[in-house]
């Protein structure tokens, strides 16, 4: 069932409780990566055009129910002005008659940033009075928070107990590609599964593999796999665990003509202490080293096994992409989705997205999801509470 959007309803004049996740970082006042950010901006302009009155709220961090100083919202305020070329004022609460006198004097087009919203304990636990004073703020609810519209909390699901729920037009898009993807991609169509954790993918890998025709597996999950195979892996990272479900989607491939499922045949790996790095057969992983990265032959692989996909999803990075040099594979990826001619290509959130911006491909991809969890549980075939919450479109 299609979501109803901004576009389907008449926000001239009205408070608008726009939801967003902007839980990004700052190091010495300035942001990490503003890509959340940018990404909301299509949205906050459509309803600052047609006179909203423009309520944001967001979270940062865990701060645990209680104000965090370095977790406020009010350096949001000053890069997001900065983005939008207007100001946008902050106030140090969500809630409260300071938030409520500041609402009551806003002009149509005008942007408020409130608190961050996780400086109470209520909001986590969906609680409903606390929904209901997040509402009593505007006069319809608008849900553009993708990244975490996989939490049942108050700002993301309670306060649709109150005021009509659409979605703005960063969840219409993630809802669009996503759930093409997850229920009825163009084929052929192609996965590439990194990460640390088979026990992470298992859904995905079980929820998708019936449309799959192709299965790429790379980074920490890969070595379970090997090792599944019987292949010494040395010191890396293993899932001993999660064996016999890697053994599991191996034999579900098999018994599959038209799926193929990629394995690493070589690797970059390093010692111990990380000072020597080689490249070596997968069968060749001498004892106390970590696999850590592709090698080149399996990237060639992917590239080659890639080029007639009509669909392709990645996520989750395909090596220890958090060090240098053990980045370039998933580095090499994103750029082998990115020289994809005709396909449809879609990147889960995360250390995914910064491989992907990292290689400077990010316009060449079909979609970049601002959601990791989000995206992980649409690709499962779940549905999300916080999209759930929202009012169907009727045909």
């Amino acid at each position: 069932m299609q979501k109803q959007t901004i576009r389907d309803i008449d926000v001239t004049g009205q408070r608008v409780f726009l939801r967003v996740d902007y839980n990004v970082q700052f190091d010495d006042g300035t942001i990490m990566d503003d890509f959340r950010l940018r990404e909301s901006l299509p949205t906050i302009r459509f309803l600052e055009e047609r006179g909203a009155k423009i309520i944001i709220c967001s979270h940062r961090g865990r701060p645990g129910g209680r104000a965090v100083e370095e977790l406020r919202n009010e350096p949001v305020a000053r890069h997001l002005s900065t983005l939008l070329g207007k100001t946008v004022k902050s106030v140090r609460d969500c809630i409260g008659p300071e938030v409520e006198h500041t609402v009551a004097v806003m002009q149509p087009g005008e942007i408020l940033l409130l608190e961050n919203v996780r400086f109470y304990p209520e909001e986590e636990t969906n609680d409903r009075e606390f929904s209901r004073k997040l509402a009593s703020l505007a006069d319809i609810f608008v849900s553009d928070a993708f990244g975490t519209a996989h939490r049942a909390h108050a700002s993301v699901v309670g306060i649709a107990e109150y005021l009509p729920g659409v979605a703005g037009l960063l969840m219409e898009r993630e809802l669009n590609y996503l759930g093409r993807v997850a229920e009825n991609p163009e084929r052929p169509f192609a996965i590439i599964l990194g990460g640390a954790k088979v026990s992470e993918k298992l859904a995905i890998l079980r929820n998708l593999s019936e449309h799959a025709d192709l299965i790429c597996i790379g980074g920490g999950i890969a070595n379970t796999f090997l090792k599944a195979q019987g292949i010494d892996v040395g010191a890396s990272l293993v899932e001993d665990e999660r064996i016999e479900d890697a053994l599991e989607i191996m034999r579900l491939a098999a018994r599959r003509d038209d799926l193929r499922l990629l394995m690493p045949t070589d690797v970059v790996i390093a010692n111990a202490a990380g000072e020597r790095i080689n490249t070596v057969s997968v069968n060749r992983v001498p004892p106390g080293w970590r696999i850590l990265d592709l090698g080149r032959q399996t990237l060639d692989d992917i590239r080659e096994a890639l080029a007639p996909m009509k669909t392709v999803v990645w996520n989750g990075p395909i090596g220890f992409f958090e060090r240098p040099p053990f980045d370039k594979g998933s580095i090499d990826v994103a750029r082998i989705l990115a020289d994809l001619v005709g396909a449809t290509t879609v990147v889960g959130g995360g250390e995914t997205a910064a491989a992907v911006a990292r290689a400077g491909v990010s316009d060449r991809i079909s979609h970049v999801s601002t959601g990791g969890g989000a995206s992980l549980e649409m690709l499962e075939g779940k549905t999300l509470p916080g999209v759930a919450v929202l009012r169907d479109r009727v045909e």
